[in-house]
């Protein structure tokens, strides 16, 4: 398998696992960190603004190549297992269609205001 359908193929996965978390976040029987973690996860999915811009040799692709998945993995492991077993069947069946807009990048935007002030205030504290 070439490199670049390699890349093709985990870009699908992660799109397809959007889809899953998007779909379970809705269930009543997803536990609220399950939840937030979701909201984070698909905010970064979904947010045209990275937390690492991709103009950053090498930094630039963390977040799409670690961050990402490691987001996905993280939620995935606080989702009930029918929950995320109908989420996954329902994605195959009728996937939702997520598209990148302005509110998934105001919550990213809104994530670095969190830690640079938190940082600034670690500093002077």
């Amino acid at each position: 398998m070439s490199l670049l359908s390699s890349l093709k193929q985990k870009a699908s996965d992660i799109k397809k696992k959007t889809a899953v978390l998007y779909i379970a976040l809705q269930s009543p029987d997803t536990g609220l960190p399950a939840k937030i973690m979701a909201v984070i996860t698909i905010a970064y999915a979904m947010s045209p603004v990275d937390l690492i811009p991709d103009f950053i040799p090498v930094l630039g692709l963390l977040d799409d190549l670690i961050l990402l998945p490691l987001f996905i993995m993280l939620t995935i492991k606080l989702i009930p297992e029918h929950v995320l077993a109908e989420a996954e069947k329902q994605a195959d069946e009728n996937p939702p269609e997520l598209k990148k807009n302005k509110a998934a990048a105001a919550v990213i935007i809104l994530l670095w205001a969190a830690l640079i002030t938190m940082l600034i205030l670690k500093i002077i504290s």
